[in-house]
């Protein structure tokens, strides 16, 4: 929803409920990322419209600090950084079984410099994994190559320990890499800029599908 037209968000958020299976909303405080997005009054606002899912991805600092606020405005999935957890010296299995309590879907995010191995820890804590496909921060970035074999390797070692885990990429998704991304293991995938930018916006959705 960081790419949506925020003078007519309605509308927006009403092709997400038409064509889409989830409301992916980026919460950026300006510290953790150099970039400011919305908290929650635009959630809420949302919220009232909203009749999928949603998603929100924190790129903050302190994310067990805000966890039970987004529960409390109707988020089914909430996801932090480990970088953040890291940075401040909290325990991410701890948040994840925070976020868990409170009936959420609780998810791991990590940026494109961080080994996927560094989420291995914590899968028997998570219901979803999102891997960055570029940097944290800003739309409209450049998809980074080396994200496919990333997935190859996170969705093996889920696998391995006969986990159902499944792994969100964000970040330069398009209908052109979406069968590839697919194929390497994920199944949900963010997509901002291609999408809301498309001539054809249930087109481009379609496309991915």
């Amino acid at each position: 929803m960081l790419s949506a037209d925020f003078l007519h968000l309605e509308e927006d958020v009403e092709m997400v409920n038409r064509y889409a299976d989830l409301f992916h909303l980026d919460v950026m405080d300006g510290t953790f990322v150099p970039n400011i997005s919305f908290g929650f009054p635009v959630i809420e606002a949302i919220a009232q419209k909203a009749k999928k899912p949603m998603d929100v991805h924190l790129m903050i600092v302190h994310p067990e600090k805000y966890i039970e606020r987004f529960a409390q405005v109707g988020a089914q999935m909430i996801s932090f950084h480990l970088e953040a957890a890291r940075a401040d010296g909290s325990d991410p299995a701890a948040i994840l079984r925070a976020i868990r309590g409170l009936g959420v879907q609780a998810g791991l995010v990590i940026n494109p410099d961080v080994p996927v191995e560094d989420l291995y820890p914590y899968l028997e804590e998570v219901d979803f994994l999102l891997i960055m496909s570029v940097f944290a921060g800003f739309g409209g970035q450049k998809f980074i190559e080396d994200t496919y074999g990333r997935i190859r390797t996170l969705k093996a070692e889920i696998d391995r320990r006969g986990l159902r885990i499944p792994i969100e990429v964000d970040g330069g998704v398009s209908p052109a890499n979406a069968a590839e991304l697919a194929r390497c293991g994920a199944e949900i995938l963010v997509a901002g800029s291609s999408v809301f930018k498309a001539e054809d916006r249930a087109a481009a959705i379609a496309a991915m599908r």
